[in-house]
């Protein structure tokens, strides 16, 4: 494998349902320690990979979408003042505010809570998952350049399988069988 396809495989976000529990629970407690009403882990194309707390009157795709271009005007404000990036964003508003971090390099843990808790408390417990999250990615990474652990081989086994018995049926359908 050249340098470039292992390039491509470490940028591309790609989560297995363990991966997805692990962060799941550290957004859980997020949610629990910081009283917020939901949380949001979103990519830095603007796609959502998991959520939790209240369900959000708004759209979920598109403030997706708006919390990825935020930050990626952000990061050319940052550049613009000699800053590598920002890692943190706070927007205020009357009823809702919302806290942006960034993950690693290529996620964003969105919080959205109101005036029932602080944002004291709230960039306190986001500085703590954001630890624990990339911890959680660092662990991936890891799996992926061991062969993605147990978990990773068995969905390989198992979309190899799909993959040979639909080419079987399509040779036995050409085939007349």
């Amino acid at each position: 494998m050249s340098t470039s396809d292992q390039e491509l495989r470490d940028r591309r976000l790609v989560f297995y349902k363990n991966d997805l529990g692990r962060i799941d629970r550290v957004l859980q407690e997020l949610l629990r320690l910081s009283n917020a009403s939901s949380v949001l882990l979103v990519d830095k194309e603007g796609h959502m990979i998991t959520r939790a707390g209240k369900e959000p009157s708004f759209d979920l795709d598109t403030i997706s979408a708006l919390v990825a271009g935020s930050f990626s005007a952000t990061r050319e404000m940052a550049r613009l003042l000699g800053e590598q990036q920002f890692s943190a964003l706070f927007h205020q508003g009357e009823r809702d505010n919302i806290q942006l971090s960034l993950v690693g390099d290529r996620t964003i843990l969105t919080v959205i809570f109101d005036d029932s808790t602080t944002l004291g408390m709230v960039r306190l417990y986001c500085t703590e998952a954001v630890r624990k999250l990339e911890s959680v990615f660092a662990d991936m990474m890891r799996g992926r350049r061991e062969g993605n652990g147990a978990e990773g081989r068995a969905e390989m086994a198992e979309l190899d399988r799909l993959k040979s018995s639909a080419r079987d049926t399509l040779d036995a359908l050409f085939d007349g069988n």
